[in-house]
């Protein structure tokens, strides 16, 4: 009997039980269903929280800030230090465009923050001013409602120009085109030039810091040549961030930075790193692991029903040999081999098999969809969900098809063919 011949028999004989092979099926399509909607559910939830990581320039970052140098040294000598009377040199603007210019980043940025008086109309209050360059909002995903950033001539010039926050702008300048309007925060007047849209990345009920982000949309933004010229003595800014392109060049960047500022700082250890990026790298191997173990969890609580459905299928291929004993028979009589039975049989179970993991798998897939719909964001369906839900219902159905698939095979042909009289 030839393979072909053997699947559309076995077909032919799925599709007229229909019921019983879809009670059959169930348990292999909640198993299907269950594997893959777990691997997708933990392989999204995965890669939003990397991305709102990443949206929120946690990830392979360093800061850089002014330091007197006591952090490396003992307990005995920091107490002198403080009866001394000594300088350290701050951190300033041609640092950043030295590090800009001779490390490679994916963003750099500095800040200068100050708290400084507003004057709107007859009222007075104090509003968070912050100079700081384009790279800040793109690490930070902060988009443009409407305006623009800075442009080059504006960084280079110290220009008076402003980014206002969407919460600054709702509060003191609703109603109102804030584009072109002056603003006076200090003793300075900025034009504004952009306002920031709100925060795009909890605006799907994700809580990723949310008071730090309302309170940056409350913020006015100036360039940060500006903010070191105006606001700090020196040309000084007050940190300095850089964020690698990916895990891989984070050491090199680390090292690199600091080697040039050791350089231009003519080897005074005045300045501190605060390694952001090794804690992100600590808190995602411990997500990984984390990930991992429910995997292996969820994979052994979903196999249960696989089994379940294995168990189910055994039992329907025992019955059903005995109510096909007179095929068997007359397959025999007319030449077929007891291997052309058993592959007819185990053909029939992996068929089964298949068709109950394609079916948990759409089933599983719609699901994923209607959730990453709803939480607004990206869920894909893992390929190695799809792959194990697959080689796992197909090995149940080689397993529950084999026993029954060898009884049929031996059965005597002339025994089969006065079965039932």
């Amino acid at each position: 009997m030839h393979l072909n011949e053997s699947v559309k028999s076995s077909l032919q004989n799925i599709f007229s039980h229909k019921l019983r092979s879809f009670l059959t099926l169930l348990g292999i399509i909640i198993g299907v269903f269950a594997v893959v909607t777990m691997f997708s559910s933990v392989y999204g939830l995965k890669n939003l929280i990397y991305e709102r990581m990443e949206g929120m320039g946690w990830n392979n970052s360093i800061l850089i800030y002014p330091s007197s140098g006591e952090e490396n040294t003992s307990s005995f000598r920091r107490m002198r230090f403080r009866y001394i009377k000594r300088e350290h040199k701050p951190l300033t603007f041609s640092d950043y465009l030295m590090l800009k210019k001779e490390i490679k980043t994916k963003y750099i940025y500095g800040i200068v923050e100050n708290y400084e008086k507003y004057y709107h109309q007859t009222n007075e209050d104090y509003v968070q001013i912050r100079a700081t360059n384009k790279d800040f909002f793109e690490a930070q995903t902060y988009p443009l409602l409407s305006g623009r950033y800075f442009n080059i001539f504006e960084n280079a010039n110290s220009s008076k120009v402003c980014v206002v926050g969407y919460h600054f702008a709702d509060n003191y300048l609703k109603n109102e085109n804030p584009l072109g309007k002056l603003i006076k925060i200090g003793t300075n007047r900025y034009k504004i030039i952009g306002v920031l849209d709100l925060d795009v990345l909890n605006q799907d009920g994700m809580n990723f810091n949310p008071w730090q982000r309302r309170r940056d949309l409350r913020a006015v933004y100036i360039p940060l040549s500006t903010g070191s010229r105006y606001l700090r003595a020196g040309n000084a800014v007050d940190y300095i961030y850089l964020q690698a392109e990916n895990d891989n060049t984070f050491a090199e960047m680390k090292t690199h930075t600091h080697q040039k500022l050791l350089a231009k700082h003519m080897m005074a250890h005045d300045f501190s790193f605060n390694d952001v990026g090794a804690l992100m790298l600590k808190i995602t191997q411990e997500l990984q692991d984390m990930m991992k173990k429910w995997n292996i969890t969820l994979s052994a609580i979903a196999s249960i029903s696989l089994i379940v459905g294995g168990i189910g299928l055994f039992s329907t291929l025992l019955i059903s040999i005995n109510e096909r004993m007179m095929e068997i028979g007359v397959r025999k009589s007319i030449g077929a081999t007891d291997l052309d039975i058993f592959l007819h049989f185990i053909l029939e179970a992996v068929i089964l098999a298949l068709i109950g993991a394609l079916i948990g798998i759409g089933i599983s897939t719609f699901i994923v969809k209607v959730i990453a719909i709803a939480l607004k964001s990206d869920f894909p369906v893992p390929i190695q969900g799809v792959l194990l839900g697959l080689g796992f219902s197909l090995f149940i159905g080689l397993i529950s098809g084999f026993y029954p698939a060898i009884k049929a095979s031996k059965i005597d042909p002339i025994k089969a063919i006065y079965y039932f009289e």
